[in-house]
C-alpha cells in the first residue's frame, strides 16, 4: 500500500499470490454525477455503427465497430516470460473520447486463447482480474495455470485485456522509478505531526502534477464508464451478440457499471470478490478497514492467538517500525508503511498466511525486515532491480478519474479516531489515504460512488466471501440488490480470502455449470 496504492487492489492477488511469494520462503532471499449516456447498442441504426440512446454518446463509426483483430504470437510481458504457444494477442482500437468517436483513438491491448471445443463453442469470455490498473494481458495465462480454467476453456475462448491506462493500453505514467522509490523511503503514510503532513500531502500532490505532465492526454478518458464501453465494443469486434464476463475484485464495479450502461448485451455474467456500489470512497476505505481486519483476526484464531492480543502485539511493532525502520537484507530499510503493506499482502489467500507467520516472527524477534519487505515490493509491482510497473500509476488515475470525493487532510485526520479503532494496524493507513489518494487531482471526479442498477439485464451471479479482506462479504449482498430484482443472484462462500473460483470446489462447480450450462443458482445458495 505505500505510495497510495488502495488496499485490495492487486491484480488477481487472491489468485496468484503464492506464485509472487515463491522465493519468500525461510524469509531470505496486485481507486460529474452517474451519468445518464448509456449506450443502447440493440437500438435500431445504420449498418456497421452502434446506435445510442439520445442521452448518449454518439454512435461509433463503422471503422471501429467492423474492424477484426489481428491475432499473433505475444510477446512476453515486462519482467515475464511469453505465455504459451496457445495464446494470441492483438489491439483493437477505441475512441479516446467516446463523445468524439471520429476522433482520436487509442489501442487496446487484448489476449486469446480459443476454445478447445470448437463444435460446441459458446463464444468469448471476457476476463478483468482487478485493480484497477491490473494486466489482464500478464495475468490471464497465469490465472487459468493457477486456476485451471479448463472447463471454461472448452467451449470458451479465453480473453483478457489491459484497460484503457494501463500497461499496453496506452499505460498512463506519472512518475520515475527513482521518484517512486524516494517517495516509498520518505513519505510517511501516517503521519504523525505537522511536517510530515505537509510531505504526504505535497507527495500526493506531485504525484498528480506527474500524471499531468506525462500523460495528459489520456488522463481524462481513463475512468470505469469509458472502460466499460471499451467492453462492449470488443464485444462487438469479437462477434458476440452479448458479453459473457467474468469480473474479479475491482472487475466486479466494472462488470456492473457494464450492466447498468448495456443491460441488454449482458449475457452469463459472474462478479466474484465484489466492490461494494453503495460507497463512496471514504466507505469504501472504512469497508477495508473492517475487512482487513477481520481476516487478520481469522488469520490470528487459525494461528492459536488470541485475536485482540495479536492485533496490539502488531500494532505495538508497528509503532516502534515508524520510530526506528527495520534494516534488510537488500540495504534497504523497512519503515512502517512497508511493512503495513507486507502484511495486507498474504491475506488475500488463507494458503499463503505462513508466509505472514515467517514474516512476523523475522521482524519481531530478529529485528529485520527482509521479508515483509519482499512481501509489499510484489504488492507494489517493484522488481529485485527497482523497477516498478505502471499498476499504481494507472490504479490511481482511474479511481481519481472515477471518484468526484477530495478529503482534505483535515477530514483524513478527523476519519483517524474511528478508522484506528476498528482497526489499529489498518486504520491510521486507509484513513489517511482518503486524502492523499486524490488530492489536488487534475482531473476532475464522475461520480460519487459507482452505479449498478441494470433493469432488464439477465442473471448476473454475484460471489461473496465472508472472510474477504478487501472487498467485505457485505458488498457482495449490496452489489446483488443494486443490480435489481432478477438480476443480481447471490452466492454465499463461506470461507476465507480474496476470490472463491479455483478455492472453494462448491463455488467453482456452481459458476462452471452457470457458464457452460446456463443452471442459474437460487437466489441465497450458500458454499461451505
Amino acid at each position: 500500500m505505500a505510495g497510495h496504492a488502495r488496499a485490495g487492489a492487486l491484480t488477481g492477488a487472491a489468485l496468484l499470490l503464492t506464485g509472487l511469494l515463491a522465493g519468500c520462503g525461510g524469509g531470505e532471499d496486485d481507486k460529474p454525477a452517474d451519468r445518464a449516456d448509456r449506450v443502447a447498442a440493440s437500438a435500431p441504426g445504420a449498418p456497421g455503427a452502434t446506435p445510442a440512446e439520445p442521452s448518449g454518446p454518439p454512435p461509433l463509426p463503422a471503422a471501429l465497430t467492423s474492424q477484426r483483430p489481428d491475432w499473433k504470437r505475444c510477446k512476453a510481458p515486462e519482467g515475464g516470460s511469453a505465455p504459451g504457444g496457445a495464446w494470441r494477442c492483438a489491439t483493437v482500437d477505441v475512441p479516446l473520447d467516446y463523445a468524439k468517436p471520429d476522433g482520436d483513438t487509442i489501442g487496446i491491448a487484448l489476449i486469446r486463447k480459443e476454445a478447445r471445443d470448437k463444435g460446441r463453442r459458446l463464444g468469448s469470455m471476457l476476463f478483468n482480474f482487478g485493480g484497477p490498473g491490473g494486466s489482464g494481458v500478464s495475468t490471464l495465462p497465469r490465472a487459468a495455470e493457477a486456476l485451471s480454467y479448463e472447463k471454461l476453456n472448452t467451449r470458451y475462448d479465453l480473453v483478457s485485456f489491459d484497460p484503457r491506462g494501463v500497461a499496453l493500453s496506452e499505460g498512463v505514467n506519472c512518475r520515475t522509478d527513482e521518484e517512486q522509490e524516494e517517495a516509498v523511503r520518505k513519505v510517511d503514510m501516517t503521519p504523525d505531526t505537522a511536517a510530515e503532513e505537509a510531505v504526504f500531502m505535497k507527495d500526493a500532490a506531485d504525484f498528480g502534477a506527474g500524471c499531468a505532465r506525462r500523460s495528459g492526454t489520456i488522463l481524462p478518458h481513463v475512468g470505469t464508464s469509458n472502460a466499460a464501453r471499451d467492453m462492449d465494443l470488443i464485444r462487438e469486434v469479437l462477434g458476440d451478440e452479448k458479453l459473457t464476463y467474468f469480473g474479479i475484485s475491482y472487475g466486479t464495479e466494472l462488470g456492473g457499471t457494464y450492466a447498468h450502461l448495456f443491460p441488454t448485451k449482458v449475457g452469463r455474467t459472474v462478479l466474484d470478490a465484489v466492490v461494494d456500489p453503495t460507497a463512496d470512497a471514504i466507505g469504501h476505505a472504512r469497508n477495508q478497514t473492517a475487512g482487513f481486519q477481520r481476516a487478520l483476526e481469522n488469520y490470528l484464531k487459525d494461528r492459536g492467538q488470541d485475536p485482540k492480543a495479536g492485533t496490539r502485539r502488531i500494532a505495538r511493532l508497528l509503532e516502534r517500525i515508524d520510530k526506528k525502520p527495520l534494516p534488510t537484507a537488500s540495504g534497504r530499510k523497512l519503515n512502517e508503511s512497508m511493512a503495513v503493506t507486507g502484511i495486507v499482502m498474504p491475506l488475500y489467500s488463507k494458503s499463503s498466511w505462513p508466509y505472514l507467520t515467517q514474516a512476523l516472527d523475522e521482524a519481531e524477534n530478529r529485528g529485520t525486515g527482509t521479508m515483509l519487505l519482499q512481501l509489499a515490493d510484489s504488492y507494489n509491482g517493484r522488481d529485485e532491480k527497482g523497477h516498478y510497473d505502471n499498476q499504481s500509476h494507472a490504479q490511481r488515475a482511474i479511481s481519481c478519474a472515477d471518484s468526484r470525493l477530495r478529503p482534505t487532510a483535515a477530514e483524513a485526520r478527523a476519519l483517524v479516531p474511528e478508522f484506528r479503532k476498528l482497526s489499529p494496524v489498518f486504520g491510521p493507513f486507509l484513513a489517511w489515504d482518503t486524502a492523499g489518494w486524490c488530492a489536488q487531482w487534475p482531473v476532475a471526479g464522475e461520480r460519487d460512488h459507482p452505479e449498478a442498477s441494470a433493469p432488464g439485464a439477465g442473471p448476473v451471479l454475484v460471489v461473496g466471501t465472508t472472510g474477504d479482506p478487501a472487498t467485505p462479504y457485505e458488498g457482495a449482498r449490496r452489489m446483488a440488490d443494486a443490480l435489481g430484482k432478477g438480476v443480481g443472484v447471490l452466492l454465499t462462500n463461506k470461507g476465507e480470502g480474496h476470490g472463491s473460483y479455483g478455492e472453494s470446489a462448491c463455488v467453482t462447480s456452481t459458476v462452471d455449470a452457470y457458464f457452460l450450462d446456463g443452471k442459474v443458482p437460487a437466489d441465497g445458495k450458500t458454499c461451505s
